[in-house]
């Protein structure tokens, strides 16, 4: 990265681990294809397979419940299915229950036909209201299918941590499938789908420093899966046809190795310099609002508004300073527009937030300058008028 420019926007893209460029260089020198029989073919289908069995290592979940996929989006699509099967038995899911936060991936929900997504309220706290979720699925017609629900782990906006155990629990009393989107939660936060009580897992590689182009849809069993979305070769035990990418693959599983470790350690040290950051910006200026700093967190997220800035405006103020930002989810085609997750807690949309977000490579220097621009943006809406 240039000196000239600090990177603060880890929750869209985290910036190449070196051993995740290492793994996919060496995975560019395998020639088979790993659907090969011949032992070109079979290097290749056992370099996927250790793969798998380190993405796997980073959620507590066995080998081969990972069905590779294209990213996050195609997970989702690929879960979210009114069409299931237990076994070789058709299985029916007749309404999804999503919460009101979730990524656009999730939120337009998959294969499901639109009157059959349901929206789960969220407090003005940002966490999904338990009671609400409790009452939706008690009325839940169980004639047409099981009810299915999708709560992501982290919101990739405020870095909010969901209480998905107890969501579990009010899940598995009604008989639901419980979706976790775990993209902004990998590496961050401890992650065993066992304990989080979670059907599926949702992973992204270029989320943890892996290379875009590669995800997963990890599954607790084996038993009870969705129809494929992809058809064709039966690739992924038929679960998602079409050739491997074992370049992508490689780098995802090296990047899944290196922030599965020390994950507390490493955390606590982002924290530090999220909490410092966070104190410089309310010294700069009192009345901003960090979003969701009453409850819990993910460490490496600041999610703000100051009042009569307008998000857009912000950015682009921010990126002048050499500050890369963002506003909110950037999976929308570049387009800056109001946050479906602020409009949830009930805050007016229309003036939006800004998103810093930080990683194991962002240093106290890069505090210090991000801090700075902040006091620069937040001094000139002063002397513009726009805050009192």
């Amino acid at each position: 990265m240039s000196g000239s420019r600090i990177y603060m926007d880890w929750n869209a893209t985290a910036p190449l681990l070196p051993e995740a460029r290492e793994a996919c260089l060496s995975a560019l020198d395998l020639i088979g294809n790993p659907s090969s029989v011949h032992g070109e073919g079979r290097a290749v289908r056992t370099l996927i397979e250790n793969c798998r069995r380190d993405v796997a290592a980073l959620c507590g979940a066995k080998a081969s419940s990972v069905i590779f996929t294209s990213g996050a989006t195609e997970a989702a699509n690929l879960v979210l299915t009114p069409d299931f099967r237990m076994g070789r038995t058709p299985l029916k899911i007749g309404r999804l229950f999503a919460s009101a936060i979730e990524h656009p991936a999730v939120r337009e929900g998959g294969r499901f036909p639109r009157e059959a997504v349901c929206e789960i309220p969220v407090t003005s706290e940002g966490v999904v209201d338990l009671s609400a979720l409790q009452a939706l699925l008690a009325a839940h017609d169980r004639t047409l299918g099981l009810p299915m629900v999708a709560v992501m782990l982290v919101n990739n906006e405020t870095g909010i941590i969901q209480p998905i155990a107890e969501i579990a629990t009010i899940a598995r009393g009604h008989g639901a499938i419980l979706v976790v989107d775990a993209v902004q939660a990998a590496g961050r936060v401890p992650l065993a789908i066992e304990d989080l009580g979670a059907d599926f897992l949702i992973l992204s590689s270029h989320k943890i420093g892996g290379p875009k182009g590669a995800g997963a849809l990890v599954a607790r069993g084996e038993v009870m899966m969705p129809v494929p979305l992809i058809r064709g070769g039966g690739q992924e035990k038929g679960h998602r046809s079409g050739t491997e990418n074992p370049v992508a693959i490689a780098g995802f599983a090296a990047a899944a190795r290196k922030v599965g470790a020390d994950v507390a350690a490493r955390m606590a040290a982002i924290t530090a310099l999220r909490d410092r950051l966070e104190s410089e910006m309310l010294t700069a200026a009192a009345d901003v609002v960090i979003h969701g700093r009453d409850v819990s967190r993910v460490g490496n997220t600041v999610f703000f508004t100051l009042p009569g800035l307008k998000a857009e405006t912000g950015q682009i103020a921010f990126d002048l300073e050499g500050v890369a930002l963002s506003a909110g989810s950037a999976c929308s085609s570049g387009k800056v527009g109001q946050s479906h997750v602020l409009t949830a807690m009930g805050y007016d949309p229309r003036q939006g937030a800004l998103r810093i977000s930080i990683g194991d490579a962002t240093t106290p220097a890069e505090i210090e300058r991000c801090a700075a621009a902040f006091a620069k943006v937040a001094g000139r809406r002063r002397a513009s008028g726009q805050a009192a």
